[in-house]
């Protein structure tokens, strides 16, 4: 498996005003710039959706700044900057190119989701006792600074416990993200509805946590052993060092 990670990206990319603060009073529309980067020097193909299958409406050569209206999911694409299922529309081209491809300067997103884009959290063919509301219900029920030795290296099993499980059925954490589908998975996406569940790689047994919307994560051991308490992806990479994977709908190997 290719890891995604573009820490390197930090210091490049930047934020631009799409347009005026737009009427209504609903606030200023965001665009982000990006630069199209391959490692052979070939064009980019630019797709009509954000799919590989879907037909090609022009390329973008390698080198290219473009500008990037808004962000969605798709297929997912290994390219230089890793493997993701984000995918950029460049108005300029009338179409969408991987993100995989393109140097933003961020981990994760950096334009508005386009128009019905917005994922949420499903336990659609999982098989689970709980649905993503109760199973971030009991996260938060469960929250705690004390050392529990149940909670203690097991975030795996937690993030079961959360969706009435009494364990994942995976051998570790990273082990989970390996063997979970590809159609539940959303590699390099920080955008992760409540509910979803966030990977990373560690060079072994790797983490996860269960998301409880904007932003937010519950996460056991971040903020002293055997607890279980608030956090973000930027706090686990940084404290840790761990590398962000993406993140995934609530499938366990324990009911496959």
């Amino acid at each position: 498996m290719k890891i995604r990670s573009r820490i390197a990206r930090g210091t490049v990319g930047t934020i631009a005003l799409a347009g005026a603060i737009m009427l209504g009073g609903a606030g200023e529309a965001l665009a982000a710039t990006g630069t199209v980067n391959t490692d052979s020097g070939a064009a980019v193909t630019v797709r009509s959706s954000p799919s590989t299958s879907a037909s090609s409406v022009g390329t973008v050569a390698s080198g290219t700044a473009v500008t990037i209206d808004c962000q969605t999911n798709g297929t997912t694409v290994t390219g230089k900057y890793g493997t993701t299922d984000i995918w950029d529309y460049v108005p300029s081209k009338g179409g969408y190119i991987s993100d995989a491809y393109v140097y933003t300067g961020s981990d994760g997103r950096v334009a508005p989701d386009c128009a019905g884009s917005t994922l949420s959290c499903s336990t659609a063919g999982t098989g689970n006792p709980r649905t993503c509301a109760e199973a971030v219900a009991w996260a938060k029920a469960h929250v705690h600074t004390n050392n529990d030795p149940n909670y203690y290296r097991w975030c795996d099993r937690i993030n079961s416990w959360a969706y009435g499980w009494t364990a994942s059925g995976s051998e570790t954490a990273y082990v989970h993200w390996t063997q979970i589908p590809g159609s539940y998975k959303h590699p390099g996406d920080t955008q992760v509805p409540a509910g979803g569940l966030a990977f990373f790689s560690n060079g072994g047994t790797g983490h996860t946590m269960i998301s409880i919307g904007g932003g937010k994560f519950l996460s056991n051991d971040i903020h002293g052993p055997g607890s279980f308490t608030e956090t973000t992806i930027s706090e686990i990479k940084n404290a840790w060092n761990y590398t962000y994977l993406g993140w995934s709908q609530p499938w366990f190997k324990i009911n496959h």
